[in-house]
């Protein structure tokens, strides 16, 4: 996910968080906010918000930045009033750009202008204390997910589980009680969310028909360079190109739910999937599964988890046997040696991920990277630990925000990362204003692409893992592991803002905010809870990007761009071989290609520069479709003789 100042803020500028993951710019209060200058002209002007933007940005991020890895009430009123200056001056620059519609200008300054409207995704009321709200809100909410946990029993005997704890359950554990418990716990941190919530979306539409939109949604769908109805379509259009192939991965997952629980069990009503049960909170990454979901056991095993695992003893084991200073008695010298090792092992895994984009001839991060970002969890002081990736001054100060730990998971999750750090590098030479992805979806799109190459080849060369077997049983079980991930989260990607643009349109009213949820997750992604979830519950908030106001179509479009950028690069590497084999690691040809891209920010319109990358305009799941062609064969075959597809009038409420 990628941050960048104003992660309440901001989305044009930055990929908002998430990992997913992308923050936006700062700026004075409206009592110092410049105001227009005389005869300037439209050029000026936008070359002037340019320069305030630069160099007002680093207070916001900085605001940020402190009220994510030091989450206390202090942090939460300093970000919450940064956030606050920053949005009364984009609406001062807003209403000053209204002078120059309908007049002549470059094309440049005319995209410049239209970004500028567009900045935020949290546009803010002009009313001072509605904006003052909307901040507040937005920065509790935010804070209130970062800290949640679940806690049972009183006193003494009183147990709480973060969300991390909570996730291994759902990961790790095969009885059913226990997981159910562990989701319905991570739920019950948002029901408090529903109130805000419910006031957030009414301010943030004020500040949307103020700039002239239906409502938050469209003013979301209106930064693709097309209609805001043709981006919904454009959406629709994709889904269709892939839901044939969700659709086996998820009769399949059934199949073997039920093989593993009992169908009673196993599937819920209309032949849906238990949302407990498939190995993560939110059901966006089935990767968890493996034990039960893998095509052949043991086929191609390449156990990164593993290798991980024996980095961090071998760090760890180090770090016991450096002479002691003899202060603190054994165990807090062991303690200590524990967290030297832990850093160690998240930096040596970090220098994994910077040496493929080194390889392709991108430069290295920055010192100041190594030394202000948050890459493991601190002991002393609640922080966000969700993924994300920041630009702070659009300078070159660029940071990533993780509690690493040695897991394949993290690991991927951390190429991701670096993927936006090194968008943010390459198009920092840009206007601030066009500091920023083509469309949102590329910027987490870009960091992706890198995991598709990170093949059982490339992995091995590295150094992470033996020799792999080929056979077909090892290709299916590389296509499966890589499906788990990819082609699981498809349909996740859509239904979040689906859910978010009927509750700004008003088709979904507050007193059915969890109806409407989880009739979307049965349409979508044929997932039900497997108990009753009424009005008394939140469950949207217990997903991050909710009350982080982070919109989430950017990574459904992400999952088919990434197998486009990912053939155009294979392709240019010289790879002529089956697309699934392709890595091309260490190769400059690719890597030049890919930086041109990276260096165009929001510069042009998108499909121009997606057309360079790959030869088409358009976004296209062709790639995707021919990447995972072998493993949609065989699910078919799998599949064979059962009833396919799920009936979503049947969810559990």
């Amino acid at each position: 996910m990628k941050l960048r100042p104003a992660l309440l803020a901001l989305a044009v500028i930055g990929t908002l968080s998430l990992s997913a993951c992308k923050r936006d710019t700062p700026a004075p209060a409206a009592t110092t906010a410049p105001q227009a200058q005389g005869n300037e002209t439209a050029e000026q002007f936008v070359a002037r918000v340019n320069e305030e933007v630069r160099k007002l940005s680093t207070e916001l991020n900085s605001a940020q930045w402190l009220s994510n890895t030091y989450i206390n009430s202090d942090s939460e009123l300093i970000a919450s009033k940064a956030n606050e200056r920053w949005l009364t001056q984009l609406n001062v620059w807003i209403e000053q750009a209204k002078q120059f519609e309908g007049k002549p200008m470059s094309p440049d300054t005319a995209r410049a202008l239209h970004l500028l409207k567009l900045w935020t995704a949290m546009p803010a009321p002009k009313d001072p204390k509605q904006l003052e709200e909307l901040t507040q809100i937005a920065t509790r909410m935010e804070g209130m997910y970062g800290a949640g946990s679940y806690c049972v029993g009183e006193g003494a005997n009183k147990h709480c589980s973060n969300i991390g704890q909570l996730s291994d359950v759902l990961a790790k554990s095969r009885n059913y009680d226990e997981q159910l418990d562990a989701w319905q716990g991570w739920h019950s941190i948002s029901t408090p969310m529903r109130k805000d919530y419910t006031r957030f979306a009414e301010l943030v539409n004020t500040g949307a028909k103020e700039m002239g939109f239906a409502d938050a949604g469209e003013m979301w769908r209106s930064g693709y360079d097309m209609p805001p109805a043709d981006m919904a379509k454009e959406s629709d259009r994709l889904w269709s190109q892939v839901k044939p192939l969700y659709e086996q991965l998820h009769c399949y997952a059934r199949t073997q739910l039920d093989a593993t629980y009992g169908k009673d069990k196993g599937e819920v009503a209309g032949g849906m999937l238990p949302a407990h049960l498939m190995g993560n909170l939110w059901q966006q990454d089935w990767s968890n599964l493996w034990d039960l979901l893998a095509p052949y056991k043991n086929a191609g095993a390449l156990n990164v988890n593993a290798a991980l695992q024996r980095m961090a003893a071998a760090d760890l084991a180090r770090e016991l046997g450096k002479p002691s200073s003899g202060k603190g008695s054994a165990a807090e010298r062991a303690f200590m040696a524990q967290r030297a090792a832990e850093l160690a092992t998240a930096k040596a895994m970090t220098e994994r991920a910077q040496d493929f984009y080194v390889s392709l001839g991108m430069p290295k991060l920055p010192e100041s990277y190594w030394e202000k970002s948050q890459i493991i969890k601190p002991l002393d002081r609640e922080v966000m630990c969700h993924a994300s990736a920041w630009d702070m001054n659009m300078a070159g100060d660029v940071r990533t925000k993780m509690c690493i730990t040695p897991t394949e998971e993290e690991l991927t999750t951390i190429y991701h990362e670096l993927g936006h750090l090194y968008y943010d590098l390459a198009y920092n030479k840009q206007p601030p204003i066009f500091q920023n992805g083509a469309h949102d979806g590329f910027h987490e799109a870009i960091g992706d692409t890198i995991v598709l190459a990170m093949t059982p080849n490339y992995m091995a060369s590295v150094g992470l893992v033996d020799a792999p077997a080929q056979s077909k049983e090892a290709l299916l079980n590389a296509q499966m592991r890589m499906a788990l991930t990819k082609v699981a989260f498809l349909p996740f990607g859509l239904m979040i803002d689906r859910w978010r643009w009927g509750v700004f349109d008003g088709s979904i009213k507050p007193d059915s905010y969890n109806k409407a949820w989880w009739a979307l997750k049965a349409q979508y992604q044929g997932v039900a809870p497997a108990t009753p979830r009424g009005e008394e519950f939140f469950d949207p908030g217990a997903k991050y990007h909710v009350p982080a106001n982070t919109p989430y179509t950017r990574y459904f479009f992400a999952n088919i761009l990434q197998f486009q950028f990912y053939k155009a690069l294979c392709d240019a590497s010289g790879y002529t071989g089956p697309l699934y084999e392709c890595s091309f690691y260490g190769n400059k040809q690719a890597g030049e290609k890919y930086w041109a891209m990276l260096s165009k920010g929001a510069s042009q319109p998108w499909p121009k520069t997606l057309k360079e990358l790959t030869g088409t305009e358009h976004m296209d799941a062709t790639a995707l479709l021919e990447y995972f062609a072998p493993l949609q064969d065989w699910l078919k075959q799998q599949n064979a003789g059962q009833t396919c597809g799920w009936s979503a009038a049947a969810t559990n409420q």
